[in-house]
């Protein structure tokens, strides 16, 4: 592990993408940024699939994250919320590895148990703890960004750590992991 690195955090959605930002130095964190890109004004699924995926781009073209962390779809009974949030996902994914940054997932029930120790724990009670762990003066009025911001805290946990998750460091190690299935 090298001295410095940047870690990204995206909780990815169709309504609000999430994303926080951390520094690692050494073995200590710092705050760097979280912010939601709000997609419900547009109508267009598809829009909000170039949206997501422009913004991930421009993200990591501003700030050169070493890693991504992704906040992984959870199951649902939804079918139709679970393609929507899949492809949110996908996108954000694509962009990464675009730009040849190293993506890892990690389920909400894991995100959750790294930060506050329960994997049951609420988007508040996982707020308040990295409110606690990074010093955040204030907390976002939608808790999509922390969930972002707490993917990458996780990932920092996790760091060195075989990893129970899919990463993937680029368009071929996707390719690999995900070979295409013949019936």
């Amino acid at each position: 592990m090298s001295s410095e690195k940047i870690i990204l955090g995206i909780d990815p959605g169709t309504t609000i993408m999430g994303f926080g930002l951390i520094k690692i130095y050494g073995k200590k964190m710092e705050f760097l940024q979280l912010n939601e890109l709000h997609l419900k004004k547009y109508e267009d699924h598809y829009l909000k699939l170039k949206l997501i995926f422009e913004r991930t781009v421009e993200l990591i073209d501003t700030f050169h994250p070493d890693e991504i962390a992704i906040e992984a779809p959870f199951f649902g009974k939804n079918v139709q919320s679970m393609l929507k949030l899949g492809r949110a996902q996908g996108v954000a994914m694509a962009a990464g590895l675009s730009r040849e940054v190293p993506i890892t997932e990690y389920s909400p029930k894991k995100i959750k148990m790294a930060i506050t120790g329960n994997g049951n724990a609420s988007k508040e009670q996982v707020a308040k703890m990295l409110q606690s762990l990074l010093d955040l003066k204030t907390l976002p009025k939608n808790l999509d960004a922390t969930d972002g911001l707490a993917a990458a805290v996780c990932h920092f946990y996790n760091m060195g750590k075989p990893i129970q998750g899919k990463s993937y460091t680029g368009w071929s190690a996707f390719v690999k992991q995900n070979p295409k299935k013949v019936n």
